[in-house]
C-alpha cells in the first residue's frame, strides 16, 4: 500500500543549505570580485526587504556586485588574519563582517554608494519582534480608518480578535473604550502587527549604511554598528542567499 502523504509537513520557511559546492562557489565568486573590482565595502541593513534590495542590485548590475549570505563562508574567502588574507588588509573586512552585514564590490565611490542607498531606503508594516516607533492610540467612539472614513464593518471581527474593546453599531465599528494599539519602544506582537496594517501604520524602513571600505590594501572605517537592531526570525528567512 502506498505511503500517505496526507500528513506530510513541508517547511516553506527554510531555504534549504547550499552545502559544500555552494560553499566554494561563493569563496570563488568573492576572490574573483576581489581581483575584479577596485573598492570592496562592508554594509550593513535594518528591515530587510528583499524586494527592495533586488531593485537597488539590478540598479547597480553595470558598476557592483552585492554578497549577502554567510558571513562565516564570506570570512574564509576574504582571510581571517593576515597570514591567511586573500590580499593584504582583507583580514580587517572579515573583522568588521559581523551581524547584519554584507559585501558589495564596485567602482563607484563612497558618496555614490550612499545616494543609492538612500534612494532605495523603503518605509513598510512592522513584522512582530520589531519595536514601535511611536505610540498609537485609539479614542472611544467610531472607528476611523487611515483615509478619513469609517472602517469597513468586515473588519470588526478581525479587530475585536486583535484586542480592540470594539463593537457594531448599526453597520458603524464603535471602540467602547479608548484603546492603545502600542506604545513606543515596546516589542510587537502578531495582533499589534496586525492592527498597524489594518490602520496602514508603517513602522519599519529598510535602511542600508556603510561600515568600512577596503583598497589597494587599505581599511578605512566609515561608520560604527548601533546596539539597536529590529531584525528578527523572520527577516532572515531566505537570507542564506547570495545576491550575484
Amino acid at each position: 500500500m502506498p505511503k500517505s502523504k496526507r500528513n506530510k509537513v513541508v517547511n516553506l520557511t527554510k531555504t534549504k543549505s547550499k552545502g559544500r559546492d555552494g560553499k566554494t562557489t561563493l569563496v570563488e565568486s568573492i576572490r574573483g570580485c576581489v581581483e575584479q573590482y577596485p573598492r570592496l565595502y562592508v554594509f550593513r541593513f535594518k528591515n530587510l526587504r528583499n524586494s527592495a534590495l533586488k531593485k537597488l542590485r539590478e540598479e547597480m548590475t553595470a558598476t557592483s556586485r552585492f554578497f549577502l549570505g554567510s558571513n562565516k563562508v564570506m570570512q574564509v574567502a576574504l582571510g581571517k588574519e593576515a597570514s591567511t588574507a586573500f590580499r593584504q588588509g582583507l583580514e580587517g573586512v572579515s573583522e568588521r563582517l559581523k551581524g547584519f552585514a554584507g559585501l558589495l564590490f564596485t567602482s563607484l565611490g563612497q558618496e555614490e554608494v550612499e545616494e543609492m542607498f538612500a534612494l532605495h531606503e523603503e518605509l513598510d508594516f512592522a513584522r512582530p519582534g520589531q519595536k514601535a516607533i511611536s505610540t498609537e492610540e485609539l479614542p472611544e467612539g467610531p472607528v476611523v480608518g487611515p483615509l478619513g472614513a469609517g472602517m469597513a464593518h468586515t473588519l470588526e471581527p478581525k479587530m475585536r480578535a486583535s484586542g480592540m474593546p470594539t463593537k457594531l453599531n448599526h453597520g458603524v465599528v464603535e471602540l467602547i473604550a479608548p484603546h492603545t494599539i502600542c506604545k513606543a519602544g515596546e516589542e510587537l506582537n502578531p495582533k499589534q502587527c496586525a492592527l498597524l496594517r489594518m490602520f496602514d501604520i508603517k513602522m519599519a524602513k529598510f535602511t542600508m549604511v556603510l561600515d568600512s571600505c577596503w583598497e589597494d590594501g587599505d581599511l578605512k572605517v566609515i561608520s560604527e554598528p548601533d546596539d539597536d537592531d529590529d531584525m528578527t526570525a523572520e527577516d532572515l528567512d531566505g537570507l542564506d542567499v547570495t545576491y550575484e
